[in-house]
């Protein structure tokens, strides 16, 4: 994990911070930033050019002269395309330019660019701006004391209006919520600017000190859970770390990330999306039209963790039932010993092998097929998977007992 080092308003070293490798580590796919800057760029276009047809010209009901006898071409309008004043032939009218483009492609696009930024040393991370009030002089220092010169994007949080009222006089700089990011403002811009409040993925340390965790205050204590579990994550898209560890638990006990499948883990019933911070309640109007990008137990449980009601719902306690899910699946499908498929393949903790329901075969982390697998299950021993009824492939059973 690259490890770059905090600097504070006045430029000085404030400690150290560990980037989230799925998110400032990985290779850069360009094709896929095209396409999403491409798209990004086609949706601002209005499409509200427009030509009148030879019918909608006012005029030209008549006929102009008579058939035959005048030595001339037939003519039936003088409001056709090839009359001075007539309408136009194939031209354009309102259209929207709008592409679809994948929630996961904009995500990846997204880390690919962050990723771009920092191999190139152009992500630097704040410890906090600490402004008492708004100052475009005291910004103006503040990026000439961090080596900033060109165009620069500053990520900076909702609740921060000191800064963001210092910084948008600037004319080299563009100011950006953390949920607004995107993958053409992080390419348009030479350098990035976080502070340690919205840097996503990552676990902050000071000199001498013990790491501490980057996630909002709300949520309950690092301390009660694995090691593992201490680093914020991108939810659906989040990564197994250096150990084969994940977080399943993004939020404390009371979450949950999203399964594979899309399905509901029992016992957490509430949706929670990851880009807007809102979470939906069953039965709600917006319930089933959204993809979980992670799960809640209770209200409270979403709301420590930094996710909001929608407003249109504020005080609607009458939920539609129509519209409510009930699928939930049992995380542990074999037992104890078992565990469901997590979105993004990611490995949960202590279950290192893979097991695919169709051919009840399970995989090794030391099998040429591991790799290769997408996992419908996930078992923490070999004999747990037997248990199940799955079993090693025949070619790998062949191969030990030629070496026993």
């Amino acid at each position: 994990m690259a490890q770059i080092t905090i600097k504070n308003a006045a430029g000085k070293d404030a400690g150290t911070v560990d980037l989230d490798e799925h998110t400032f580590g990985i290779q850069p796919n360009v094709p896929v930033m095209h396409q999403v800057v491409t798209a990004q760029l086609a949706a601002r276009r209005a499409g509200t050019q427009s030509t009148k047809t030879r019918s909608e010209v006012r005029g030209g009901g008549a006929k102009p002269f008579r058939q035959k006898g005048t030595g001339n071409a037939r003519q039936g309008s003088i409001r056709a395309p090839h009359y001075v004043g007539g309408g136009v032939a194939l031209g354009p009218k309102p259209r929207s330019y709008a592409q679809r483009t994948p929630k996961k492609m904009i995500n990846l696009a997204l880390r690919s660019a962050l990723s771009d930024r920092a191999a190139d040393g152009k992500v630097i991370v704040v410890d906090e701006w600490g402004w008492d009030a708004p100052s475009t002089k005291a910004a103006r220092t503040a990026l000439a004391g961090l080596g900033i010169d060109g165009s620069v994007l500053v990520v900076v949080g909702r609740d921060d209006a000191n800064a963001a009222l210092s910084f948008r006089n600037l004319p080299e700089v563009q100011l950006i919520a953390p949920g607004e990011l995107n993958a053409y403002d992080v390419l348009c811009n030479d350098w990035i600017v976080f502070t340690t409040g919205v840097l996503p993925g990552t676990a902050t340390t000071s000199p001498g000190s013990k790491p501490a965790s980057s996630k909002p205050a709300a949520t309950k204590p690092a301390a009660t859970k694995p090691a593992a579990e201490d680093a914020a994550v991108a939810f659906a898209d989040v990564a197994p770390d250096a150990a084969g560890t994940s977080v399943i638990h993004p939020h404390g006990d009371g979450s949950h990330i999203a399964l594979r499948d899309g399905a509901q883990p029992a016992g957490f019933p509430i949706k929670g999306n990851a880009s807007s911070q809102l979470y939906h309640l069953p039965g709600t109007a917006f319930y089933g039209r959204t993809d979980a990008e992670v799960w809640f137990a209770t209200e409270a449980d979403a709301q420590a963790a930094g996710f909001t009601r929608p407003e249109s719902q504020a005080g609607d306690d009458a939920p539609v039932t129509d519209d409510a899910e009930v699928d939930a699946v049992e995380v542990a499908p074999f037992g104890a010993s078992s565990y469901v498929a997590l979105a993004g393949d990611v490995q949960p903790e202590g279950f290192a092998i893979k097991g695919n329901v169709d051919s009840m075969l399970y995989h090794t982390p030391d099998s040429p097929f591991y790799d290769r697998t997408i996992a419908e299950v996930w078992f923490a021993t070999e004999a747990a998977a037997e248990a199940a009824g799955f079993s090693k492939p025949a070619s790998q059973q062949a191969s030990e007992s030629e070496e026993s």
